[in-house]
């Protein structure tokens, strides 16, 4: 080991404090009903701690985290005591880690080996040696963030709130799955399946904020897809939604499997204890039977029904599935689907389908008082009074939500266009609706026209639809032309490409010559609708360049008024109306300002 004596080069800054003073409030409003809100913040101590950031280098230079904090960790579990002085430091997972006072060196090199997971074979695990490099850099300023903390400075240092949120980091880091801001663990509440081989697990946000109540600790549920850890055939029998342990499967369903499965982590089933981990680099085009590999470099081959056989004593049941191919191109290692399990933990990153998302958003949504306690339960769970890596850098969390002082103030007035049967009105728990009201400055939709991609939506109930919606966007106040540029088409919903592009130019051949373009387009989409929604506005938007609404099977068999009403107001902000008056009767507190109401009330 390679040592420096601390020099007196480090600039000394002044400590931290605790005594916090608020920034004061230029004024309070005397508005609405006064009441107390609770917020998911919870309360931190500013440390009291003479914080040191040091530089790290790890050689041979590897970019997984996961490696790196193992790296440190048994670097701090060997030479806490020794040369780290008893401190026990924070580490980001690449270039930067943090103690609570300084190391009893500038620079020091530590050789740290590290030995493979045991894989149950008996057999030597291998083992990695890493140069490991820690060099002093500089001090956090929290006499910085005390001074924006008490409002005596205008900015707060980002290094030190950074420092902060790492300490704080560290035990979650270890105990849960991280993924960005967020953690997550089968443990922290039910496995939800989300369909076609996916399961939701929950989780937890956690950041360190500075706020007006000082600095807080800011805590909020969260949830995400990851892999079901399944058999390969079970998972891809889940995917195809089909029963595939009798039969092959054909070019379309491989390909599809093998989208899903490239870059997975397996973990072989075959040989007893000794759960070896690959990752799925492909799916072979042939049929398992029909798999040979050469054995030696004489060139004898040998098939992978035989080698499974006479090398593991398994007999391979469904020759007829492709094999799984892991390792690289040049030598491929061929792995039958029946003795691979998806390993568990891995976070699906790739696109959900609306039943996905829609199971996904049912196990977030809560009611205030269920998240509530959720929240509670989840800062309890973590303990962060016990957190190690707290206690050391002096940094205490409270275990209660914060309370802040609010008002209900009451809803603004609305005003709307005189020719209307009802000329203004006042929201009643923060609803309202459009009926028998017109909006003040309606656009303008002179041609127009719909593609029906439902199967289950007849041509007669669509042209219905289309009626009554433009009836309805009459109503309200805008220039609508009741009749399409051209009667409602049906169309497969696997073309919608080719559908749209063909319609807007026959469209386009009556519009032309009177020098007219095509302002809106109507989209009838099945429910459950996959990636069409997002294939339609691509075409629309970029490719042609026509604003488009899309209505949902269950809107048009409903044929429901409001559902009109809404939609009208959404067209009509999309083809650009002009501004709705606000009239507000807040007593002069201070102005509204518009809040996302293009479901209810869209600004025009």
């Amino acid at each position: 080991m390679e040592e420096t004596s601390p020099t007196q080069a480090e600039a000394a800054i002044p400590a931290s404090s605790k005594a916090i003073r608020f920034p004061l409030r230029p004024g309070k409003g005397s508005a609405g009903t006064r009441c107390l809100v609770k917020a998911n913040h919870f309360i931190a101590q500013l440390p009291d701690k003479d914080l040191h950031h040091y530089d790290v280098s790890i050689t041979p230079e590897v970019t997984s985290r996961v490696v790196n904090r193992a790296v440190i960790n048994e670097l701090v579990s060997l030479h806490r005591a020794a040369y780290l002085g008893g401190r026990l430091p924070a580490y980001d997972g690449r270039k930067s880690l943090y103690t609570a006072g300084p190391l009893p060196f500038t620079s020091k090199e530590f050789q740290i080996t590290l030995l493979d997971d045991d894989d149950g074979s008996g057999a030597q695990r291998r083992q990695r040696n890493f140069k490991v490099v820690i060099k002093f850099a500089a001090r956090a300023d929290l006499h910085r963030l005390g001074m924006f903390l008490a409002g005596r400075h205008a900015e707060a240092p980002q290094e030190a709130l950074q420092v902060l949120d790492i300490v704080l980091r560290e035990l979650p880091s270890a105990r849960y799955a991280p993924f960005g801001r967020s953690f997550f663990s089968p443990d922290l509440g039910r496995r939800q399946p989300l369909g076609d081989g996916l399961e939701s697990w929950r989780g937890f946000y956690q950041s360190i904020r500075p706020t007006q109540m000082g600095l807080s600790l800011n805590i909020d549920m969260s949830a995400t897809a990851f892999i079901e850890p399944l058999p390969v055939i079970d998972y891809a029998a889940q995917l195809l939604r089909s029963d595939i342990h009798s039969r092959p499967l054909s070019d379309a369903e491989r390909v599809k499997i093998k989208k899903a499965l490239r870059g997975v982590k397996v973990e072989v089933t075959h040989r007893g204890n000794m759960r070896r981990k690959y990752r799925i680099s492909g799916l072979t085009t042939q049929a398992t039977r029909e798999l040979t590999f050469p054995v030696d470099e004489g060139g004898t081959v040998k098939s992978v029904v035989q080698y499974f056989q006479e090398t593991y004593g398994f007999a391979i049941q469904h020759t007829y599935l492709p094999c799984l191919q892991v390792g690289n191109q040049q030598r491929p290692n061929y792995l039958p689907m029946e003795v691979c399990k998806i390993v568990e933990g891995q976070r699906y990153s790739k696109r959900l389908n609306q039943n996905q998302i829609r199971a996904l958003l049912d196990e977030t949504c809560q009611y205030p008082r269920d998240r509530e306690r959720d929240i509670t339960q989840m800062v309890k769970h973590n303990a962060y009074q016990e957190d190690p890596y707290a206690k050391e850098f002096g940094i205490k969390i409270s275990d209660c939500l914060a309370s802040v002082d609010a008002r209900i103030l009451p809803a603004p007035r609305l005003k709307y266009n005189e020719t209307g049967r009802e000329k203004d009105c006042i929201p009643r728990v923060g609803q309202w609706n459009m009926m028998n009201k017109k909006m003040v400055n309606g656009g303008k939709v002179r041609s127009w026209m719909c593609v029906n991609f439902a199967r289950n939506v007849p041509d007669k109930l669509a042209r219905d639809f289309c009626h009554q919606l433009a009836q309805m966007c009459q109503d309200s106040g805008m220039d609508f032309a009741l009749e399409p540029v051209l009667p409602p088409m049906s169309a497969r919903p696997d073309q919608v490409e080719r559908a749209l592009k063909a319609r807007y130019h026959e469209a386009m051949n009556i519009l032309g010559p009177q020098r007219r373009e095509l302002d809106l387009l109507i989209g009838i989409l099945p429910d459950n609708n996959g990636s069409l929604y997002g294939d339609l506005k691509r075409v629309c938007e970029i490719d042609l360049g026509i604003v488009s609404q899309c209505c949902c099977t269950k809107q048009v068999f409903k044929l429901n008024k409001q559902i009109y009403a809404n939609i009208a107001l959404k067209i009509n902000v999309k083809v650009g109306a002009g501004t709705l008056c606000w009239w507000m009767h807040c007593r002069g507190v201070f102005p509204w300002s518009p809040i996302d109401l293009q479901s209810y009330l869209v600004l025009m």
